[in-house]
């Protein structure tokens, strides 16, 4: 074999190894105690095979809770960074617009704070007699919008929903703003040359153009939903109850429990789907990208 062609796998050998052994075969060993009856309490382990699976799907109702808060999480900020995202990339784009800089770098500013740090301020900020968000409310007269944020059953998830949203609204924005100044002015001169107002141009010319950089950013978005911990954990820690308990907050607390097994049960249920998904929205760019 031609030596050159080795040359690639020579420098690459050490990352490789190092995902091999820090990444790939961790997550394989998981997968296989998933099969297990793998706990703190004794030392024998047995295989049980899709006992455990069976067990999250159909068998206590929390373990679908956490499915399905994980999923509403995912979809709920997604589409919410994303939106926010391009409507503030748009607006920080105009001419009329003084001091763009300045605006973009204080809204992308939070992402740049890690989410436990973000989540600990917000956990300060909403607490219900000492916190500045009811205080404020309070002083200006708007005491009947004073709430229990990270309390009541009823807004809880909301409000962590939303504070997900405005740490990373910023980078889909950062993002989208490259894409609309990669966008050639040519198109924008000749579609005001046939008269096309503001909502035409964004619907036949930006909108199309940003679509491979809103794909993108909507894959980041999406493994990170359903792999969200901290912002939650350091929020509410899945409470009140199991309000805003998500897939990683189960196995957390399957782990702190001493239940090994059901806890990689739940990470590999985690890593199926996120393939899945990721695959879909691959294969649904590829055909969309043939159809062209």
């Amino acid at each position: 074999m031609d030596r050159k062609k080795l040359y690639p796998w020579y420098f690459t050998s050490g990352a490789l190894l190092i995902f091999f052994l820090l990444c790939f075969l961790p997550g394989i060993i998981g997968i296989l105690y998933s099969f297990t009856d793998w706990n703190n309490f004794t030392d024998k382990i047995n295989f049980v095979g899709f006992k455990n699976y069976a067990e999250v799907l159909k068998g206590k109702p929390e373990y679908r809770a956490y499915i399905w808060n994980t999923v509403l999480f995912t979809t709920v900020t997604t589409i919410l960074k994303t939106v926010v995202g391009l409507a503030l990339a748009l607006l920080l784009t105009q001419k009329v617009i003084k001091l763009k800089n300045f605006h973009r770098m204080i809204i992308f500013s939070p992402q740049v704070m890690s989410y436990l740090v973000v989540g600990l301020v917000f956990k300060s900020m909403l607490h219900p007699d000492t916190g500045f968000v009811n205080n404020f409310l309070k002083s200006v007269g708007l005491d009947i919008f004073a709430m229990n944020w990270l309390t009541d059953l009823k807004i809880v998830f909301a409000t962590v929903m939303s504070v997900d949203t405005w740490k990373g609204m910023g980078y889909i924005m950062v993002v989208i703003i490259a894409g609309l100044m990669s966008i050639s002015p040519d198109y924008y001169e000749a579609a005001n040359i046939d008269g096309a107002n503001f909502w035409q141009k964004f619907r036949l010319i930006t909108l199309p153009l940003l679509k491979p950089i809103i794909i993108n950013a909507t894959i980041l978005n999406v493994t990170y939903g359903f792999r969200v911990f901290d912002m939650i954990y350091s929020l509410t820690n899945g409470g009140p109850g199991n309000a805003t308990g998500v897939i990683n907050t189960a196995v957390y607390k399957e782990f702190s429990k001493g239940n090994y097994a059901m806890g990689t049960t739940l990470s590999s249920i985690l890593f199926f789907v996120l393939m899945l998904l990721v695959y879909f929205i691959i294969k649904s760019m590829e055909n969309k990208e043939v159809d062209a």
